[in-house]
């Protein structure tokens, strides 16, 4: 995360949101293979855990079991040019939005997978559907099992957060307002919309 505590938001709720928000994540850890990323949404299962399934095949599968991972979900992000500063004794930067979770991850059992998918299905339905919500019961069981047959998944027990929401908080008013109409004509617009709101 980066050092300048000024992009650490103070609120830990802040980063509860970002992760229910954006939901996908990649996945690291270190295994005998060498260091292995994975992507995957994440499914918030608890206070401190989250769940979410991998391809079988995924080099990372068969190593996660006992491991600890960090997961990484990134929000918007943006190169910021020195151009935009009234202060021309400035350089480029990026702007971005980041949690790392870090934990223990566990396998699950086989027979969890179905909720995890229906419980993750759902979650998602209800953002991008009006009506009638896919479920797994639309599927025929013939098709279903192999499947489900091909994942696997895991909880991730978290041990600690660090959110890094670096969006010109650290410059002055109108130095942000420059920056976010810059933002504008590169149509980076949820960029935009995070400096300006910093700036409110």
């Amino acid at each position: 995360m980066h050092p300048n505590s000024a992009f650490r938001p103070a609120d830990a709720t802040v980063a509860d949101m970002l992760i229910d928000d954006i939901a996908f994540s990649a996945i690291f850890a270190v295994t005998p293979d060498g260091p292995r990323v994975a992507h995957a949404p994440l499914l918030r299962t608890g206070a401190e855990t989250f769940r979410f399934h991998l391809a079988r095949g995924n080099a990372l599968t068969r190593h996660l079991d006992g491991a600890a991972a960090l997961a990484v979900v990134q929000g918007p992000d943006a190169y910021i040019s020195a151009r935009w500063y009234a202060d021309a004794a400035q350089v480029p930067t990026w702007n971005y939005v980041a949690v790392e979770i870090e934990g223990a991850v566990r396998r699950i059992d086989d027979a969890e997978l179905p909720g995890l998918i229906d419980a993750l299905s759902n979650e998602h339905e209800a953002r991008v559907v009006e009506g009638t919500r896919w479920t797994m019961a639309k599927m025929p069981e013939a098709k279903l099992q192999p499947l489900l047959r091909a994942i696997m998944g895991f909880e991730l027990q978290v041990s600690e957060v660090r959110t890094t929401v670096k969006v010109s908080q650290n410059k002055s008013a109108d130095e942000r307002e420059r920056v976010a109409a810059g933002l504008d004509t590169q149509r980076e617009d949820a960029m935009a919309a995070l400096v300006r709101k910093g700036a409110a």
